[in-house]
């Protein structure tokens, strides 16, 4: 027997053997293995589409996520914006009310000072009324201290009062 050239009975089994077994596999093994091998591509393909929808996903969420604090940020600039207004509006209108107070407290206190000077001119015209007639009364007793001192003085106040005003 050599090695390197077989028998022809030998060959012939071999053969046989072999076709057997290929019968054995093509009939039972090959669809096993090419229904595993089909599945797993079309496995391999499913997670391929999957990672590429996730992919996607991950695009549209990250272009949702920018676009969202786009808006953020505009929104606020926006409210920094309306904030700097309102204080500014606040502070006008904080300032316009000083200041219409301080008016208001200003001509409360020239009304007071004029109704005191009113009132301080009105005693004092008062005390001079007073005084004038207590002086009047003091020299018209001197005056009158006779009956015909009297009677001249009546006399020359009926001709003052009869007398015709220009």
């Amino acid at each position: 027997m050599n090695l390197v050239t077989p028998d022809s009975g030998l060959l012939f089994w071999m053969v046989i053997i072999f076709g057997i077994v290929f019968f054995i596999l093509w009939k039972f093994g090959f669809p096993i293995i090419t229904d595993m091998v089909e599945k797993r591509s079309a496995h391999i393909d499913e997670s391929l589409k999957l990672a590429q929808e996730a992919e996607k996903r991950m695009q549209d969420l990250a272009r949702e996520q920018a676009e969202l604090i786009e808006k953020t940020r505009l929104e606020q600039n926006r409210i920094l914006k309306e904030a700097t207004q309102s204080r500014a509006a606040i502070i006008a209108k904080a300032e316009k009310e000083a200041a219409q107070r301080a008016d208001k407290l200003l001509e409360k206190a020239r009304t007071e000072i004029a109704a005191e000077k009113e009132s301080a001119l009105r005693d004092i015209r008062l005390e001079v009324a007073r005084l004038s007639v207590g002086i009047a009364e003091k020299v018209i007793r001197k005056d009158l201290s006779t009956d015909e001192a009297q009677m001249q003085y009546l006399d020359r106040l009926v001709d003052e009062v009869a007398a015709p005003k220009d």
